[in-house]
């Protein structure tokens, strides 16, 4: 571990991205060439005075977590995302899980959709980065780590994950994600973590198991939605997915369809956002 190397590079590569590659405000005095602390604390999801003392070479070993997160914020490539952890002393991240590398060109994308509730996840169902509006609508990740942090998991195992849908819609979406994720287990060519997951569900939820029985399998490209929000209500989008080269992460982006009430719902949202209608779920 080499704190003092670790925070001449995080000053290096902010220093190199421009507010507008991230999707900040620019602004006319700008007295530091990239971005500013308190930017990339805010992209990261961190505290100012925590990124500070990071940054400083001082304080505690940063956690996967939050170096994943500083990853995604300073727009690593994952040679560089590696070099970040090997210099706070951890062991660079397998590809899986809420701390797996984001391409910087999907991050990129995303930051361009701050008018759409956007998010990135995996093809476990695992959520990596949401912007402010998809955090509004959809709720924050309840879970960062194991399995509890796919989606799928929580569905058929946590009961009131399922409050965000209809309950008329939950056999629909049953189906969807199981035989979505039994293409994703294929394209990872049974790797232990999603077999792990699927022996898990099989013996949690007699539900599962008997979708998983039946062979079906279909990618989750795109589909209608509806969300119940605590303020909007129900909220009936079009939900579709831009892949990854590989197939193992997806840029999830919601539109209303045209002349429907949620046109004016997702302006309400993108009005307001996450200061006052994030759920309380």
């Amino acid at each position: 571990m080499n704190l003092p190397e670790l925070g001449a590079f995080l000053r290096s590569r902010r220093a190199r991205i421009s507010p507008a590659e991230v999707g900040l405000p620019t602004g006319s005095r700008r007295r530091v060439p990239g971005l500013r602390r308190d930017e990339v604390a805010q992209l990261a999801g961190t505290s100012v005075d925590y990124y500070t003392e990071v940054e400083r070479g001082r304080g505690a070993q940063p956690s996967t977590q939050v170096l994943a997160a500083l990853a995604r914020a300073l727009r690593l490539d994952a040679d560089e995302r590696d070099h970040l952890f090997r210099l706070a002393g951890r062991a660079a991240p397998e590809a899986h899980g809420t701390a797996v590398h984001v391409q910087p060109a999907m991050l990129t994308l995303l930051d361009r959709l701050d008018q759409t509730p956007a998010q990135i996840v995996t093809d476990l169902h695992e959520t990596l980065v949401q912007n402010r509006l998809a955090a509004a609508l959809m709720g924050p990740p309840a879970h960062t780590e194991g399995h509890a942090a796919s989606f799928v998991y929580r569905w058929f195992t946590e009961p009131e994950s399922r409050l965000l849908y209809p309950v008329a819609d939950h056999p629909h979406h049953s189906r969807v994600l199981v035989f979505d994720l039994r293409a994703a287990v294929a394209r990872r060519n049974h790797d232990a973590r999603s077999t792990e997951l699927v022996h898990l569900l099989r013996r949690a939820s007699p539900e599962f198991a008997a979708l998983w029985d039946t062979g079906d399998v279909a990618v989750r490209r795109g589909e209608r939605k509806r969300v119940i929000h605590p303020v909007l209500g129900v909220v009936d989008i079009q939900c579709q997915n831009l892949f990854s080269e590989d197939g193992r992460q997806r840029l999830q982006f919601f539109t209303a369809p045209v002349g429907s009430p949620a046109v004016e719902q997702l302006r309400r949202l993108a009005r307001i956002g996450d200061r006052e209608l994030t759920p309380a779920r």
